[in-house]
């Protein structure tokens, strides 16, 4: 059976996220709508009270992608604010109905080390390889991108993406000593402003690059340059060990079975840093082998374990033997082998909120029940 895994949400780590229209439809029809979510991106997502920053992102007609560092704000609260109001607006501008995004954001936790600099690279290079536009030259004017932002050819959406204010890119590129507002003295008093987050975002991605401005650009356009020819790389998508290694199995092979299999495709990085993920997230490595039972087996076990028959579980009984061993079934499913709460709620064909509230509720009956733990383990 598959299920969906739940979100990695730790602070302080960075996230490549990705949202794709419904059906693969477009939700950028044109430069206003990419505008509009630049300036939601901008209001919800990259604020100082959230200390989430954003190193790289890309604007494609029908999907995003977004490389963050989380920040006190759990990802998914701003994502969800960022999505729903971008849907609600699009929506009502073009006199639409029905869902604009396909089910849920993706997201992966990625090793900052290994790849920050690769997936800056990767998304800003999405546009080339989406033929929105044709070289590298004028993906250094493209303003849907932040591949600009960082070379200085175009305003930081992140800082500028508000109504008033335009999001076209300058002519030309400034000199190295240009003066940013965010920064000039204020007026009277000879104080420095407080830069937002995100121009400190783009100064840490270029201090990787070098310690001036012209010097940082001009080696950052040349890393860019040299991913042109690398096209698709699925190693950059997420998936523990094996995309890790490029897709290659062969270099695993020295390992034992164990440390072979310890993949998550919520995760990008090596066994070291999936493990140690899982541990931050608040997971455990075996509580997420939810392959070792189905929840047709786990039906059955707790139903013999409470002497019952596995109809009983699916009937609509309010018997208190019954309802105990529903919600033993939900709360084993959910918060041992993470299936989701939709998951379980369409196979017991109960509510969602009903679902949720058994595998709730049944924690604090678990005492009793320690032998069945050890049975459906």
């Amino acid at each position: 059976m598959h299920w969906r895994q739940p979100r990695l949400d730790a602070p302080d780590v960075l996230q490549h996220v990705m949202a794709r229209g419904i059906e693969r439809r477009k939700i950028f029809l044109d430069d206003k709508d990419r505008a509009s979510f630049l300036e939601r991106l901008a209001l919800t997502l990259i604020l100082e009270e959230t200390q989430i920053q954003c190193y790289a992102w890309a604007l494609i007609p029908n999907h995003f992608h977004i490389l963050l560092r989380t920040g006190s704000t759990p990802l998914s609260k701003a994502m969800r604010r960022l999505m729903t109001g971008y849907a609600v607006t699009f929506t009502k501008r073009h006199k639409r109905s029905g869902h604009l995004f396909q089910n849920r954001y993706k997201s992966v936790v990625c090793e900052e080390d290994s790849y920050l600099l690769e997936l800056i690279r990767y998304i800003h290079l999405n546009p080339l390889r989406a033929k929105l536009v044709q070289d590298l030259k004028e993906l250094d004017k493209y303003p849907w991108t932040g591949h600009s932002t960082i070379l200085g050819r175009c305003k930081n959406a992140l800082v500028h993406a508000l109504p008033s204010q335009s999001n076209r890119c300058n002519e030309g590129t400034p000199s190295a000593n240009t003066v940013n507002p965010a920064v000039a003295p204020v007026e009277g008093t000879g104080v420095k402003k407080e830069k937002p987050l995100a121009e400190k975002t783009i100064e840490d991605v270029l201090l990787h690059f070098g310690e001036t401005k012209r010097v940082a650009r001009r080696r950052y356009r040349n890393f860019v340059k040299k991913g042109i020819a690398q096209g698709t790389r699925e190693d950059l998508q997420g998936g523990g060990l094996v995309r890790s290694a490029g897709g290659n199995k062969a270099g695993l092979l020295g390992r034992q079975k164990e440390e072979r299999e310890k993949g998550d495709a919520r995760i990008l990085g090596s066994d070291e840093f999936v493990n140690d993920t899982l541990i931050k997230a608040g997971e455990e490595w075996e509580k997420r082998q939810g392959d070792k039972i189905t929840l047709p087996d786990l039906v059955e076990k707790v139903a013999f374990h409470q002497d019952l028959n596995t109809e009983n579980i699916f009937s609509a009984s309010r018997k208190k033997a019954i309802s105990e061993a529903r919600a033993l079934v939900c709360h084993f499913a959910i918060h041992d082998f993470n299936y989701s709460v939709s998951e379980v709620a369409r196979y017991l064909a109960i509510s969602r909120v009903n679902a949720a509230r058994c595998a709730d509720r049944e924690k604090k009956a678990l005492d009793m029940y320690g032998d069945l733990k050890d049975i459906v383990q």
